[in-house]
């Protein structure tokens, strides 16, 4: 008896894994950093952030068109898309990006008849390559036509 138990711990040794290497080093997680300054409507602040990046990323959050310091409740989809783009724009630039590094799009468009004049002006903000988009009929929660969201990629 004492043969075969010292026969199956040599067969166990045997088998042992071979000692864990220790994992490469990790650069730190990068932080997440927040861009612009606060959003005041009407002399409040509201509590959201006009872009995050968060790594290579950055997440803007929906922009609507604003004039003089107040949602654009009047205007064409089409002059209302070209002020939410160049809010846009805006916002990634102070990120360090560009519409070139513009990776996805979620759209919103408060009625489905505005999808040819928005789709007519958005075409000349991404001429070549334009990045994925999603377009959807919502009621948004400000009176205006449009809302765009984007998220860039620039390592």
């Amino acid at each position: 008896m004492a043969k075969r138990k010292s026969a199956t711990r040599k067969r166990a040794a045997a088998k042992k894994p071979a000692p864990r290497r220790a994992a490469p080093a990790r650069k730190a997680a990068p932080r997440k950093q927040v861009i612009g300054g606060p959003l005041i409507v009407g002399g409040n602040v509201i509590p959201i952030s006009k872009a995050v990046r968060a790594g290579d990323f950055v997440f803007c959050s929906g922009q609507v068109p604003f004039k003089d310091g107040a949602p654009m409740t009047a205007g064409t989809i089409e002059e209302q898309t070209q002020v939410t783009m160049e809010t846009i724009k805006g916002i990634l630039r102070e990120a360090g990006c560009s519409l070139s590094d513009v990776v996805k799009v979620t759209v919103w468009l408060r009625d489905t008849a505005d999808f040819l004049g928005f789709n007519r002006v958005y075409a000349t903000y991404f001429p070549g390559g334009p990045p994925a988009r999603s377009t959807v009929q919502s009621r948004l929660m400000v009176d205006v036509r449009i809302e765009i969201e984007v998220v860039a990629y620039k390592p």
